[in-house]
């Protein structure tokens, strides 16, 4: 046989599977009916296993084998994505949440830090100037502040653009429930200070955070006989050179922290990577989501096993939703085993949203809905 008569037969081999494909469709969706008029779950991987099992049976090398297990975890994934619809439609996923028009400019609100922070910056970048604002020593303090009450709000950095992810706040929102209404992105300049009369040539010892020190290696290297401090943050840093009044003495910190404590600027932009800035989060211990709102976050658990975060993945694709970033966490007392964290694109109103959250939910195990801001 020739190559065009090979086509041919396989041209006729797809038409029947094609045929045979939207058969099992359609009885898939009955089974979507029977099982949402009897209260049934969607995802049955005891059955799936046994329908795998039974299929590789039928092949006669290891070859077919594993690619009929291939085609038939796809046919299933496919199966159980209809039925999902379905089921969505009916289990409105999104009812927990409260849909309000905006955020309250005069909330109380918790950020991390001394006067002055690049944190509380934010905030007032958010919130407006008028903003009432507490201060608290730790992220967890800030957490604490929403469950006590004695906070609306909380406003915590999530993510560096060149240091990376802030593990610590991704480990507190597993532990409270609390869910993120906003974010905030303010860019990162450092700033070399002082008190009034202080010069490059009197300074003999610098204060920031060790992060701030590492940003600014670069120009720190150019005064190698100043030694470095580390502190718990700049701004905290920025404090204790206008508390000590010593012209030796210099914080790096931002611009705004200067403008609070009183300091002169003596060199900007010390930190060597252009472009650097920190993504901030808003949150609120109320189940809310603003109009507007359209960045969605998640966290869930799945099993330690092949192929498992492959097919929770593809509700996204399925749903045509844009995912824009995956983070994972271990977990607590599971040697190996990790929570992931992914955002993606869209409004808990939309269709394709409530599909795939259906979906992840019935194959995952602790799906929280982190918000949807």
């Amino acid at each position: 046989m020739n190559l065009d008569d090979l086509r041919k037969e396989i041209d006729e081999c797809d038409a029947k599977l094609v045929e045979l494909f939207e058969q099992r469709l359609r009885i898939a969706g009955q089974v979507a009916d029977y099982k949402l008029a009897n209260g049934k779950k969607v995802y049955d991987r005891e059955r799936e296993l046994q329908k795998i099992a039974a299929v590789k049976a039928l092949t006669h090398n290891e070859f077919n084998q594993k690619g009929v297990e291939e085609l038939y975890e796809q046919l299933m994934s496919m199966s159980r994505k209809l039925q999902y619809q379905k089921l969505s439609g009916q289990r409105d996923i999104q009812l927990a949440f409260i849909e309000k028009e905006s955020i309250d400019q005069g909330a109380r609100v918790a950020f991390q830090g001394a006067m002055g922070s690049y944190s509380e910056a934010a905030m007032k970048q958010y919130f407006g100037a008028e903003v009432q604002s507490i201060n608290v020593d730790t992220f967890r303090d800030a957490m604490l502040a929403l469950d006590e009450g004695s906070a609306e709000y909380a406003i915590l950095p999530i993510e560096n653009s060149t240091t990376g992810i802030i593990s610590e706040i991704y480990d507190l929102m597993v532990e409270f429930e609390h869910f993120i209404v906003g974010e905030q992105v303010i860019g990162i300049q450092h700033c070399l200070l002082g008190v009034p009369g202080t010069t490059l040539d009197t300074i003999e010892t610098v204060y920031s955070h060790a992060q701030s020190l590492m940003q600014s290696e670069h120009f720190l290297r150019t005064h190698s006989g100043w030694k470095q401090i580390s502190m718990k943050n700049n701004a905290f840093a920025a404090a204790k050179v206008a508390r000590v009044q010593d012209v030796t003495q210099a914080a790096i910190a931002s611009s705004y922290a200067a403008k609070v404590y009183g300091l002169n600027i003596l060199e900007e932009g010390i930190n060597h990577l252009a472009g650097n800035s920190t993504r901030f989060i808003i949150v609120s211990s109320q189940k809310v989501f603003l109009k507007n709102a359209s960045k969605i976050s998640v966290c869930f658990e799945i099993p330690h096993e092949s192929g498992s975060l492959y097919h929770i993945l593809s509700h996204f694709i399925y749903n045509n939703l844009n995912m824009t970033k995956i983070e994972s966490r271990p977990m607590e007392g599971r040697n190996w085993e990790y929570r992931f964290f992914i955002d993606f694109e869209g409004n808990l109103r939309d269709s394709a949203v409530r599909n795939a959250l259906c979906g992840i939910r019935e194959e995952t195990g602790n799906l929280r809905i982190l918000g949807n801001y």
